[in-house]
């Protein structure tokens, strides 16, 4: 969680690639992974384990193939996660052939970095507020909208509940950093003056009881701070 997401470039221009790779790995913004073809590409995406890709940044033209078809590809299979295409050509037909693949969002070639960058998170914005959207939880994949934790490893389910899920969703979003209590009590419950911090406390009590390998210990879901975080180094 150090890098709150992953990030997969794909561009044959090597001296672009690395410059993006630098700039939107800066400060630990993202987690950068690169590739020079669809082919490499499509083992990132597809590997098993060893991380999932959050968002991809993905050039139209490619030696192996077009990145449209690529696009509409993924989303064939089932993989909903933000994709934002690059182009050198300012054409409308162009852009809307992108989009109608599957794109979220189109940039055109040369761009300006701020404006990538608050596109890139705009779009993350969305997909995390949508039903699709999934998140890696120490040894876990967590679906939200599915109200479960998976251990791919195990093969493992853990069901939540609403108030549960709603908890780890929060926090996950605060990026390692603590929540205080009566935060996460309004987040969570909203205004109800018969909800305490007692509530709270036996609701993370419970939620351990569930995730933690080692019998409820914290090591997953931390005390810190007046509060509560995911741990920052998983």
């Amino acid at each position: 969680m150090n890098a709150h997401h992953s990030i997969l470039i794909v561009d044959d221009d090597d001296a672009l690639r690395l410059l993006l790779a630098e700039q939107l790995g800066e400060d630990g913004a993202y987690r950068v992974e690169q590739a020079a073809t669809l082919a490499a590409a499509r083992g990132v995406i597809n590997r098993p384990s060893g991380g999932r890709t959050d968002i991809l940044l993905l050039d139209v033209n490619l030696p192996d193939g077009d990145g449209r078809d690529f696009c509409a590809e993924l989303r064939e299979k089932g993989i909903h996660i933000p994709i934002v295409m690059m182009t050198g050509s300012h054409d409308e037909d162009d852009v809307i052939r992108g989009l109608d693949a599957g794109a979220n969002d189109y940039v055109a070639k040369p761009f300006r970095m701020g404006e990538l960058k608050a596109r890139l998170r705009a779009q993350l914005r969305l997909f995390e507020n949508s039903e699709d959207v999934v998140f890696d939880i120490g040894p876990y994949v967590f679906h939200p909208a599915r109200k479960q934790l998976l251990d791919q490893k195990k093969g493992q389910r853990i069901h939540l509940t609403e108030k549960e899920t709603a908890i780890l969703k929060y926090l996950y979003r605060a990026g390692g950093q603590p929540v205080e209590r009566d935060v996460l009590l309004h987040e969570v419950w909203g205004y109800h003056a018969s909800v305490t911090t007692h509530t709270l406390e036996t609701h993370i009590y419970r939620l351990r009881q569930k995730i933690e390998p080692d019998h409820g210990r914290a090591g997953i879901l931390l005390t810190e701070g007046g509060g509560y975080c995911l741990n920052p180094d998983l």
